[in-house]
């Protein structure tokens, strides 16, 4: 994207806030401390839910934390991910206006990618939050974005404590928000395009001597952008907040969620060039699925075999293999989360927390596929990949202030257990209608690939010492350790293809740093050392065990979870109106574990393992809040970021396989950029987001990427005040998600990433789309 383009998109964000601004906004003659005491009051209550960021005050790491009504800038719905973006060192893309899709949805942090990071809601941990989640569960299941609370970003290294085995390049931690003191009602409904009909109610307690709680619940149906299909999803959140007694807090939360997509069509560049942006799958029309599907056998393109027919072994234009037109594809997943906590304080400088948590889950990844024919000679079957997750943990943490000194230790335990299938049904035998439904859970399969238990014990230990050597400097050093054991076992009695038996990671001394000083007037500089460790993950899909039994055998004994150590170090300033961060950080990453796909991702074959040695990230990155008048707040971050490869991919015997060393990490943009301008007197209040993406590698040796691209969002709304409760605060918003229209590929990756040459694996971005919210807020 040439910086012409971003410079105009800017400067459209801004003309629409100036546009939609009344008048008066610029006519306000208030004294600077006024004003200044306004924002340090907005500051004070961000991690309330105020609108104004938190850039990480007293924190030896680069930390930013926003609250709900961050994500309430955004269409109802959608993913906390979106107003994520607006922070430094923080890409995230989707193909969908909501960023809840989840094949599609990628979140990366100064260019490591979300399966090397951390994710909790409420210290809970969400696993690595990768499509087909082994080890917990995407955000935008685990729970109703209106109920996020907080949310706090670590862009170098996450807390000591924080209950995660993957997070190498930062952590997401999300607060659920707390019920309200007051009896009360809140929701929200929206309307927009794709026939999308989203709606969010909750109905909170208040408090009730000493016990508060809520109960909430949130539907979506929206239709695919292109092609057809629907995305569904139903949600249901309960909160219980008890005051024992003075020294004691009960906490529990729970969360239900039963999510159905109908997938969109991967493509490759060249499919985009021939076919364009709106190419999908053909849902809509079976007798060419089938078509497609013989001509395919015919020519010996899908390698099954078909009795005499009369389909030939040409394609009907514009279609040129079978993996041009897919019939349908989905994703299916339910599950249960639920915690509880004790909060117990012993006297005024000890605390103690113990935590339990249940997560449980039932999956189905659904693909039509042409490379396998159901009984009675019909060239095309239901393809799926199934899971089920139990996961059993336990979290416990006590804070010890010892005169100068903080002390804390963090445990933790979990045992998950996975099982996962690969799985064949019939279409049936009709050439005029389709004998499943890609949204429906299957069952009596014809086909069993493999079928394989895969259980993962974790045990993670942390002690930390924070010593406030002066009222302006702070010294922390802490480690923790981590011991991570899998198995993968088969259930059915005959072994898979994929590999078997047991591998574990394990490293107890994993040590944390840092330094603070503050200048006064608002201004400190920190800096910190972090050695983090991702341990290894047991599925068939991803980890040690996703390849054959030979690779593993082969791999076992040499491979070695991926480690990194980052150096970091910033300045922070300012306070009242203008306030910000700049930051600088090292990352040496050992250790690099790539999978590399063998062929389609329909086909599912193994994938080929390698570990390609070293990889270093260096960079830096600026996060500015500017409040100019009241009511009126500009943010703007950039980052730059160089993420290459150290090493080449080599053999066993040495040899290079792969000449990749120097290169860039795929899916790591160099630049990142956003300015958000935003704009609330308590009745009228607007928005309009502006977002830079570089551009992006999708293969090692970056013989192909996608170019960079600006989206602007925007929001506008009116909301009432008035003496009559219910109607005092009702508001009636429209936002429009990329409002120039712009055609990008949103996802890179969603067939993994090759060595050299195009691949289907990426995922168009969602055009302009608008919606219509009526809310009614506390």
């Amino acid at each position: 994207m040439k910086s012409s383009a971003l410079r105009t998109a800017v400067l459209s964000s801004t003309a629409l806030i100036a546009l939609a601004m009344p008048v008066h906004a610029f006519a306000i003659e208030a004294e600077a401390s006024t004003v200044a005491a306004e924002t340090a009051a907005d500051a004070e209550t961000a991690t309330d839910g105020g609108e104004i960021m938190v850039y990480g005050k007293g924190e030896v790491r680069q930390v930013t934390e926003i609250g709900a009504a961050d994500i309430q800038l955004t269409t109802a719905g959608s993913s906390p991910f979106i107003a994520l973006r607006k922070l430094p060192g923080v890409n995230f893309q989707s193909a969908d206006p909501f960023g809840t899709y989840e094949w599609s949805t990628r979140i990366t942090l100064r260019g490591f990618n979300q399966n090397q990071l951390g994710f909790t809601l409420d210290g809970v941990p969400l696993g690595d939050m990768s499509y087909g989640n082994t080890n917990g569960l995407h955000i935008s299941r685990a729970i109703i974005a209106d109920n996020i609370g907080q949310t706090r970003v670590s862009q170098g290294a996450g807390a000591l404590g924080t209950a995660s085995t993957s997070n190498l390049g930062g952590t997401i931690e999300f607060f659920s928000r707390d019920p309200q003191d007051e009896l009360n009602v809140a929701g929200n409904i929206t309307y927009g395009d794709s026939n999308t009909v989203r709606g969010y109610a909750t109905l909170d307690t208040g408090d009730l001597g000493g016990f508060k709680a809520y109960i909430s619940a949130a539907h979506i149906d929206a239709e695919k952008w292109k092609g057809v299909g629907t995305q569904r999803s139903t949600q249901i959140n309960a909160k219980l907040v008890a005051d024992v007694s003075s020294s004691t807090t009960f906490t529990a939360f729970v969360n239900f969620s039963d999510r159905k997509e109908n997938d969109y069509q991967d493509l490759s560049q060249e499919m985009i060039g021939r076919l364009g942006y709106d190419w999908d799958n053909i849902s809509d029309n079976w007798p060419l699925a089938v078509q497609l599907a013989f001509i395919g056998a015919n020519r010996g393109d899908t390698g099954v075999v078909v009795g005499p027919n009369t389909f030939g072994t040409t394609y009907p234009a514009p279609i040129r293999t079978v993996d041009d037109a897919y019939f349908d594809a989905a994703g299916l997943r339910r599950d249960w989360l639920a915690s509880g906590r004790i909060d117990q304080q012993f006297g005024d400088n000890v605390s103690v927390g113990v935590q339990a948590y249940l997560h449980t889950n039932k999956g189905q990844g659904s693909w039509i596929t042409p490379y396998r024919a159901s009984p009675g000679g019909l060239p095309l079957s239901f393809r799926t990949t199934e899971y089920e997750i139990e996961r059993i943990g336990v979290l416990g943490d006590l804070e010890a202030e010892l005169g100068a000194h903080t002390v804390r230790v963090n445990l933790w335990y979990e045992n998950n257990d996975f099982e996962q299938a690969r799985r064949f049904y019939t279409m049936g035998t009709s050439q005029t209608v389709p004998g499943a439904n890609a949204l429906d859970y299957q069952s009596n399969p014809f086909f069993t690939q493999w079928n394989n238990a895969y259980n993962t014990g974790t045990f993670q230990y942390a002690v930390q010492d924070q010593w406030d050597v002066s009222d302006a400097f702070t010294v922390t050093a802490g480690f923790k350790g981590q011991s991570v054991k899998l198995e993968a076992t088969p259930i059915n009695p005959t072994p898979g293809p994929l590999a078997l038996g047991q591998i574990e990671g394990e490293d107890m001394f994993l040590p944390q740093v840092g330094v603070l000083y503050k200048l006064g007037g608002g201004n400190e500089i920190f800096a910190s050392f972090t050695q983090n460790q991702r341990a290894f993950t047991a599925a068939a899909t991803t980890g040690p065990f996703a390849t054959s039994a030979a690779g593993f055998a082969a791999l076992r004994d040499r491979i070695e979870p991926e480690k990194t150590n980052t150096y970091e170090v910033g300045f922070r300033f300012g306070e009242g109106q203008l306030t910000g961060v700049v930051a600088a950080y090292l990352v040496n990453f050992q250790n690099r574990l790539l999978a590399i796909p063998q062929g389609p991702g329909i086909v599912g074959n193994a994938a080929l393992l390698s570990n390609v040695g070293d990889v270093r990230s260096i960079g830096a990155e600026i996060g500015l809040q500017w409040q100019p008048v009241a009511n009126f707040t500009v943010t703007g971050s950039y980052a730059y970021n160089e993420n290459t490869y150290r090493d080449d991919v080599i053999n066993q015997s040495g040899t290079v396989v792969q000449a990749i060393k120097g290169r860039t990490v795929v899916d790591s943009p160099e630049s990142i950029a956003n300015l958000e301008l935003a704009y609330d007197d308590g009745q009228f209040y607007a928005r309009g987001n502006a977002n830079y993406t570089s551009e992006r590698f999708f293969t090692y040796s970056n013989d192909r990427s996608v170019e960079g691209r600006v989206l602007v969002d925007a929001l506008i709304g009116f909301r009432l005040k008035s003496d009559n409760s219910f109607l005092d605060g009702l508001a009636l918003e429209g936002t429009v998600t990329n409002l120039f229209d712009e055609e990008f590929v949103g996802t890179i990756g969603s067939n993994g990433f090759g060595f050299a040459g195009d691949n289907q694996t990426l995922l168009a971005g969602a055009p302009r789309q608008v919606f219509v919210t009526l809310r009614k807020d506390f």
